[in-house]
C-alpha cells in the first residue's frame, strides 16, 4: 500500500475539509482550549472568504467552519514560508469576524475566530519553539486580553516525535502531518492506536483515489517543488549579491560601524532583489510550461497584469512609439 502526502492541498482539505470528525478531533487537540470550551461539532462554512483581488495570494482558504457555539475556526496548510503569509491570515481572520455583523446585529454577540496554520517551513531561525500563539493582549500587562482573533501558528518541520508509548492527540497529529511522505509504503504504527488518526491515514491511501484525483496531486507536488527550490536558489543568490554591495560600502565609510551597517543594508537590498528574479523566473517558467494566468497567479500571488507585463515586457522606447 502506497500513502499521499497529508500537507499537499487536494489531501489535507479532503480529510479536514470534508470529515467534520476529524477535523473537532484536529482543532481540539491543536487550540488553546480549555475543557469547557472544547468543540462538540462544526459545520463548514463556504470557503471563498475574500473578493477576487489580485494583490492577494491563494484567497481561498483551506477549511472554514463554526462549531455549536458560534465560534468560527480557520484551517490552513501553508508548504512555503513568505511574510505576507502571516497579513493574509489576520486579514481572513479579521473578515470571518466582521462578516458576523450581518447576522449578530449587536457588537456583544459577536464570537471568537480562530485560525489555525500549520506552516511546512522555519521562519522563527533562532528558536527551538515550534508552536506559536497570538492575541491582542495588553503590552504592560499579557493578563489582560481582548477575545476575537486568536492566531496559532506550527512550522511543522520543528516538530520532534516524542517516545510515549501513549501519545496524545496533540502528538499523533503531529505526527501524522509530518511523518508520511508522498509516496511511502510504511505509515507510523502509533496512528493506528487512536480512531481518528487510523480514519485519516485511510484517506492517504492511494486506492482512495481517481486518476484524476491523483493527477491533480502530482500537479500540486509539481507546484511545491518548483516554488521552493526557485526561492531558495533566488534567496541565497541575492544574500550573496547584498553582502557584497554591504561590504563595499562599509569600506568606503572606513568605519567598523558602518561597515556593519552596510552589510546590513546590503543583506536586505540584496534579499529584495532576489525575490524579484524569482517572481521573474517562476512567471516565465510556468508560462514556457504552457500554464494559464490563472495557474500563474496561483503559484506567484501576481497579478494577471504584472504577469502580462513580464511574459511581454513593453519595449524600451514605448513611450516614442505612436498611439
Amino acid at each position: 500500500m502506497r500513502y499521499l502526502d497529508p500537507k499537499i492541498d487536494p489531501i489535507f482539505k479532503r480529510i479536514f475539509g470534508e470529515h467534520e470528525n476529524l477535523c473537532c478531533s484536529l482543532l481540539n487537540s491543536m487550540l488553546p482550549l480549555k475543557p469547557s470550551q472544547q468543540i462538540v461539532s462544526i459545520e463548514y462554512q463556504p470557503i471563498d472568504l475574500l473578493p477576487d483581488i489580485p494583490i492577494l495570494k491563494n484567497s481561498i482558504v483551506d477549511v472554514n467552519c463554526r462549531d455549536n457555539t458560534g465560534r468560527n475556526f480557520i484551517v490552513e496548510m501553508q508548504m512555503h514560508w513568505t511574510d505576507a503569509f502571516t497579513v493574509r491570515v489576520l486579514f481572513n481572520a479579521a473578515k470571518v469576524y466582521v462578516k458576523q455583523l450581518n447576522k449578530a446585529g449587536e457588537y456583544k454577540l459577536l464570537k471568537p475566530v480562530y485560525a489555525l496554520n500549520f506552516v511546512n517551513d522555519i521562519f522563527v531561525k533562532d528558536s527551538s519553539a515550534f508552536y506559536h500563539n497570538f492575541k491582542m493582549v495588553n503590552v504592560a500587562d499579557s493578563t489582560q486580553i481582548i477575545e476575537g482573533l486568536e492566531l496559532v501558528f506550527i512550522e511543522l518541520p520543528k516538530f520532534k516525535p516524542t517516545n510515549l508509548h501513549e501519545k496524545k492527540l496533540y502528538d499523533l497529529w503531529l505526527t501524522f502531518l509530518t511523518g508520511i511522505e508522498s509516496g511511502s509504503e510504511h505509515v507510523p504504527s502509533e496512528l493506528f492506536n487512536e480512531k481518528v488518526t487510523s480514519e485519516a491515514v485511510h484517506y492517504l491511501e492511494t486506492s482512495s483515489y481517481t486518476l484524476n484525483e491523483l493527477n491533480a496531486y502530482e500537479y500540486y507536488c509539481g507546484l511545491i517543488s518548483t516554488q521552493r527550490t526557485l526561492h531558495n536558489g533566488f534567496r541565497e543568490e541575492g544574500m550573496k549579491e547584498g553582502i557584497k554591495k554591504g561590504m563595499e560600502k562599509g569600506k568606503k565609510e572606513g568605519r567598523k560601524e558602518g561597515r556593519k551597517e552596510g552589510i546590513e543594508e546590503g543583506k536586505k537590498e540584496g534579499i529584495e532583489e532576489g525575490e524579484e528574479k524569482k517572481l521573474i523566473e517562476i512567471v516565465n517558467n510556468s508560462h514556457r510550461k504552457g500554464y494559464s494566468i490563472e495557474q500563474i497567479q496561483e503559484i506567484t500571488g501576481l497579478s494577471s497584469e504584472r504577469i502580462l507585463k513580464i511574459i511581454n515586457p513593453p519595449l524600451a522606447n514605448d513611450e516614442n512609439q505612436p498611439h
